[in-house]
Parts: structure tokens; C-alpha cells; sequence
């Protein structure tokens, strides 16, 4: 007797390499909602795909979701021109098993998304397939519509232009959590010392409020001014506030409440033992995949 509940092939292909190509469309887009629409675009053309004509599911899968995510991207590229004040990538709730994957954990760090976003389109797609996923220069060419010799020249000049770029050093999680640690007990206790002590001197602090939440206009530099700027910020608040450790981006990091109600994500990332690039998202829209996210895991 057949199995009533038997997933097609379509479908369980899909599912099997759901989380690959969520992946792949969030480093390139740095939003998870616009990459959980690029899969509903994927999908959507996957199921009228013949399945006995395609050798290699999964990089077909990929394929198509590599061409969507581009033509996002092109668009996403346009709004941000007159975003207000600075972009900075959604906030992704990541488990302990991501940070464990070190290249995984790296390249969807909020400090390297950001890298990323210096890249031309064509060029964050490569540098994602070659360099974190390791996709064959044959298989990138194909979703890219380019020669593969066209993808080798890319994929140099992209990680050429990466490496001067991408963050120093990668500390472990350990130092990583410990430094939050130490920041939060600065915050908390208003230890405007304390901040000096564990920001580098030539921390730079960035706030994403969308134009919808109060955020600075441009990224700040300078640890008297990052500390300052902090202290002050909380001494004003007369409204409840608590901190709660989270995994954000594959990393320990801080989400802030304000009332009850989820205001910001705080992420950091850290060199030598300090905290030198500093990153607050309040904007709602990129915060409420976590909020929703964190009320189904509470309940």
C-alpha cells in the first residue's frame, strides 16, 4: 500500500536544501525577509522544473536562487540610496552550531556582511559561491550568466577587494562572549569607565534606525565619544530597559528591550580583547523576524 503522506521529489529536494539557499540569499541580500522571498521565488520555479532533465538538483537550486537573489539585489541597491542614515544587514538569529562552523560564522558576521555590501552585485554573488560555499567556477557561471574564465577574473578582484577589507582577526566565541559580557555590566551599571576599558580607541559605533527610530545620522569613531554617547543614551531613558545575551550573526550579542517590547539588537565585533566596530539595528521592520522568532521560543 502506498503512503499517503510520501513527499513528492520536488518537494524533499527543496526542504533538503532549504537552509543552503537561505543562506546563500541572505549573504547576498543581507536581509532575511527579502531572502525568504527570494525561496518563495525559488520554489515557485523549481515546481515546474522536469525533474529527470536537471543532472544536479542542488546546483540547480542554487542557480535559480543565485539569479533571483541578483535581481533583488539590483533593486535593494536602489532603495538604499535614499535610506536614512546608515544600512546596516537584518539581524539573523543563528543557533550555537553556526558559531561552531568558524568560516560559516565569519562570513555572516555583521561586520563582514558589511564588507560584502562594497561589492558590485555580480561580484557579492561570486565571492558567496567560490569563497563560503566553494561552488565550482562551472556551476557559478551558469547562475551568473558570465564564462567561467569571466568568473575566475571576478572572483579574484572580488576577494582581492574582500581580504583589504575584511575584518583583522577572528577571535574566538569565548572572547567574543566575554567582552559583551564585560560591556553589559558597563551598561548596567551606567560604568562609564568601564566602557572605556573595554572599547578600542578607535571603536566605531553604527545605528540603523531606518528614519522610523532615533539612530545617529553617521557612523561615530572614537572610544570618548562611543562611550559618552552610550552612557548618555541610557542615562536619559526613563523607560524600563533590559539586556538578554542572544546569538546573532553567528555570534554572542545583546538584544534590548525597552518595556517589554524588543528595541534593538547590539552587535559587535571585537580585536585584541575590545570591541572595536560597534552595531545597533532599532529599525522595526529588520527586527521583527527575531521578535517573532523569540515569542514562538518563549512560549
Amino acid at each position: 500500500m502506498s503512503d499517503e503522506r510520501a513527499v513528492d521529489p520536488a518537494t524533499e529536494t527543496f526542504v533538503a536544501q532549504r537552509n543552503l539557499l537561505f543562506t546563500v540569499a541572505y549573504e547576498m541580500l543581507g536581509s532575511a525577509a527579502d531572502a525568504e522571498d527570494v525561496l518563495q521565488e525559488t520554489w515557485l520555479r523549481w515546481v515546474e522544473v522536469d525533474l529527470d532533465q536537471v543532472r544536479d538538483q542542488r546546483a540547480y537550486l542554487v542557480r535559480i536562487t543565485t539569479r533571483q537573489a541578483l535581481n533583488r539585489l539590483r533593486a535593494m541597491s536602489r532603495r538604499k540610496e535614499s535610506y536614512v542614515g546608515p544600512w546596516l544587514p537584518e539581524p539573523l538569529l543563528t543557533t550555537p552550531d553556526v558559531a561552531q562552523d568558524v568560516e560559516l560564522a565569519e562570513s555572516v558576521s555583521m561586520a563582514m556582511m558589511l564588507v560584502l555590501e562594497t561589492l558590485a552585485p555580480t561580484e557579492r554573488a561570486v565571492f558567496v559561491l567560490r569563497e563560503v560555499f566553494d561552488v565550482g567556477y562551472d556551476e557559478i557561471a551558469a547562475a551568473v550568466d558570465k564564462t567561467p574564465a569571466a568568473v575566475r577574473q571576478i572572483a579574484h578582484r572580488a576577494r582581492r577587494h574582500v581580504d583589504a577589507r575584511r575584518p583583522h582577526a577572528v577571535v574566538s566565541q569565548r572572547q567574543t562572549r566575554a567582552a559583551v559580557e564585560s560591556f553589559l555590566r558597563a551598561l548596567e551599571g551606567g560604568d562609564l569607565q568601564g566602557l572605556l576599558d573595554v572599547l578600542a580607541p578607535d571603536v566605531v559605533y553604527m545605528g540603523d534606525g531606518g528614519g522610523v527610530k532615533h539612530a545617529a545620522l553617521r557612523p561615530i569613531a572614537g572610544v570618548d565619544k562611543v562611550a559618552r554617547l552610550l552612557a548618555g543614551g541610557l542615562g536619559r531613558n526613563r523607560i524600563p530597559i533590559t539586556f538578554g545575551p542572544t546569538m546573532i550573526n553567528g555570534s554572542p550579542a545583546l538584544a534590548l528591550h525597552l518595556d517589554g517590547e524588543l528595541d534593538s539588537i547590539l552587535t559587535v565585533h571585537v580585536e585584541a580583547g575590545r570591541i572595536s566596530g560597534l552595531y545597533v539595528v532599532r529599525n522595526p521592520e529588520k527586527l521583527s523576524r527575531i521578535a517573532s522568532e523569540t515569542r514562538l521560543t518563549l512560549r
